[in-house]
């Protein structure tokens, strides 16, 4: 019998936007996530190893904000969730900040150009 089999990671997200072009360069300019490789020579963008949520949410949950069509959030991790919101922030990016400290961490929430929902999360290092 084969040794079942499982994934290693994420090798990338794709999804539909209004202006690729825009949108990856919002994405570059305010998160340092660098654009699709146009050769085989560069490297996409790497991210660093960490924990990996994946899931599934009720077709009619509101957490990812007010827009009912989207059906997807990007969370991402950070090392200074204050640093990050002040930085977005003092490039008229609109930020919400979660005021409560959770077990697993702090997070905060914003939208991309298109609406998408982004939450960013600073994990807690020694989670109780």
């Amino acid at each position: 019998m084969t040794e079942k089999q499982h994934i290693s990671g994420f090798g990338g997200f794709f999804f539909r936007a209004k202006d690729p072009s825009a949108l990856a360069a919002w994405y570059e300019q305010h998160f340092g996530i660098n654009k699709v490789p146009t050769s085989y020579d560069e490297q996409p963008w790497a991210q660093q190893a960490g924990p990996t949520v994946f899931a599934p949410f009720p077709a009619d949950s509101d957490f990812f904000g007010p827009d009912e069509t989207k059906t997807f959030m990007f969370n991402f991790r950070v090392t200074n969730l204050a640093d990050m919101v002040a930085t977005l922030q003092a490039s008229g990016i609109e930020v919400e900040q979660d005021p409560q400290i959770y077990p697993n961490g702090i997070f905060a929430k914003l939208y991309d150009p298109e609406g998408n929902p982004i939450q960013l999360w600073e994990p807690q290092n020694n989670p109780s």
